[in-house]
């Protein structure tokens, strides 16, 4: 479906979320997809008549733009360390600017994937069986304890970045060297074959699942934000009972790690219909090839709504 995007705020609604500032870039790897989500997002929160302003928070400014006291509130679209890992959740708790999205404790957990998976596995969610590798002399115990083949991934980075898929020493060895150029902390864990899912959610609601296919070996980088060939299913392709039974989870796996506002949950099918946890995003993508527009669009929503409601919930009191 296609919705037709003419929302708009009232007068009292702009009063009351006042000068916004929506914060964006910053110094991550994932700084050019942060530029393009904010300007997505300033664009629409204008174009429904709200105060926004653009702020690119490269460098220490998001410490001055709290302390100036210039907005009454930040959308924040920036993603990857410095941004979404609970870093200026923190700064604009302490100096009083409420914010979008999750607070320190889930953004911190959300960025780090490693503790994330401690988490669900505490929880007794569904995760890939996992470990931590902390040289490659482990890589053949790794390889004898989890079942190949193995996904290698930098534990505090976004967007897929420096994902390798492996199934040999070899490989796995490689994999950590590149991993622990962009983290030292480097996660591994059991690869699942099969149907993969996103899950978006917004306040307490759980968004239409989207099924993804892809040429790439996986959903990687280029295909999220650069390929035309990434095949979006919405309808998901589930059953009801499936369809249920994820977003149920993702809704659960959410809260587990406190998280709040808005994100999304990517999830994988297996063989035997079985859903795993992979991960959370706690600030998604808003850009043209996002996810979280997409399902909320096929739930009526459109983008400049998206964007007000997102940004509504900072009227809330944070608990």
């Amino acid at each position: 479906m296609t919705v037709t995007d003419e929302f708009r705020v009232s007068a009292e609604q702009t009063q009351a979320l006042g000068r916004v500032a929506v914060l964006m870039g910053g110094d991550s790897a994932e700084r050019s997809v942060s530029l393009k989500s904010g300007q997505a997002v300033t664009d629409a929160l204008q174009a429904a008549g709200v105060d926004a302003h653009a702020v690119d928070v490269q460098g220490n400014a998001i410490l001055k733009l709290a302390a100036e006291g210039q907005f009454d509130r930040c959308f924040i679209a920036l993603h990857g360390r410095g941004g979404e890992d609970g870093t200026p959740q923190a700064i604009l708790d302490q100096a009083g600017v409420p914010y979008t999205g999750s607070g320190v404790l889930a953004s911190a957990l959300g960025m780090d994937k490693l503790r994330t998976k401690y988490a669900f596995a505490g929880a007794g969610l569904p995760t890939p069986a996992f470990r931590l590798m902390r040289s490659v002399g482990e890589a053949e115990a790794i390889l004898g304890e989890l079942r190949a083949p193995l996904g290698v991934k930098p534990a505090r980075e976004g967007s897929s970045i420096g994902i390798g898929k492996v199934g040999t020493v070899a490989e796995l060895k490689e994999a950590y060297i590149q991993a622990c150029e962009l983290d030292p902390l480097v996660l591994v864990e059991e690869w699942i074959t099969g149907g993969e899912y996103t899950v978006s959610i917004l306040g307490d609601q759980a968004l239409p699942v989207i099924g993804l296919a892809t040429d790439h070996t996986f959903y990687d980088f280029e295909a999220k934000y650069l390929s035309d060939d990434t095949h979006y299913m919405l309808p998901s392709g589930l059953d009801s009972a499936h369809e249920q039974r994820i977003r149920e989870l993702s809704l659960e796996a959410f809260r587990v790690i406190d998280g709040c506002g808005w994100g999304r949950m990517d999830v994988m099918q297996d063989a035997a219909g079985d859903f795993w946890l992979l991960e959370v995003n706690t600030i998604p993508g808003m850009t043209d090839h996002s996810l979280v527009p997409m399902a909320a669009e096929a739930a009526g929503i459109g983008f400049r709504e998206l964007c007000v409601r997102i940004l509504e919930q900072t009227l809330e009191v944070r608990a």
